[in-house]
């Protein structure tokens, strides 16, 4: 996220119920976790970013390195693993929050340049009237038992600790089945954003924006 977003991009959030009841939800992580979760967002999400973000290992570290814990919900094994984060975007910032400072000792400045000048076109505004979802990914060993759920109910819960009366994501096109568990969810769509020629480096042409009314909780 650029002063605040990456592209507008939900994984599979699949699953009705979580299996593990010792599964919990916590709110942020700490420093040497980051790795971890750089690692399963380019996971979820390398296969659109590659051609942006990539090399992987270029990709991870900055990745790492551009996380805001406090933007982040966890989902957490009896262990303490993180088998799944939903990320939120607020006006303090968002779950990755990359700046050309801080990409260009991984890209070096020609490359953080062209990157930034990519997200920044792509990139929107915080949603000041909704609470923003900004990614939600699980590992894959872990979709359909219900994680992705359990993080959607803590952000929809937050938002409404929060004073909002609606939470909002965007779904690529190319992914229907995120789509579909949102609906079940209470989700709407009421929108979509196109993103022109710039489909050609992200891998989708369009994101439906979908919002959730507070007052169906």
């Amino acid at each position: 996220m650029i002063g605040g977003s990456w592209p507008p991009i939900c994984s599979d959030a699949q699953g009705v119920r979580a299996r593990d009841a010792r599964l919990k939800i916590t709110l942020g992580f700490d420093d040497t976790e980051r790795p971890a979760v750089a690692a399963l967002y380019w996971e979820a999400f390398g296969g659109k970013l590659g051609r942006l973000m990539g090399p992987e290992r270029k990709a991870l570290p900055y990745i790492a390195d551009a996380l805001s814990p406090d933007h982040a919900f966890c989902a957490r094994n009896a262990a303490d693993d993180i088998l799944g984060v939903a990320g939120f975007k607020s006006p303090d910032g968002a779950l990755v929050n990359g700046q050309l400072a801080g990409m260009v000792p991984h890209y070096g400045i020609p490359g953080a340049l062209w990157r930034m000048a990519a997200l920044a076109a792509l990139s929107s505004d915080v949603d000041n009237t909704r609470f923003l979802i900004d990614g939600l990914f699980v590992a894959a060993p872990f979709r359909g038992q219900g994680i992705g759920s359990r993080l959607l109910q803590s952000i929809v819960q937050e938002a409404a600790d929060r004073g909002y009366d609606e939470v909002r994501l965007d779904v690529i096109d190319t992914n229907s089945r995120a789509r579909a568990l949102y609906e079940q969810r209470g989700f709407e769509a009421v929108g979509r954003n196109r993103i022109g020629p710039l489909s050609a480096l992200f891998g989708f042409s369009s994101a439906t924006v979908m919002v959730r009314r507070l007052n169906r909780l």
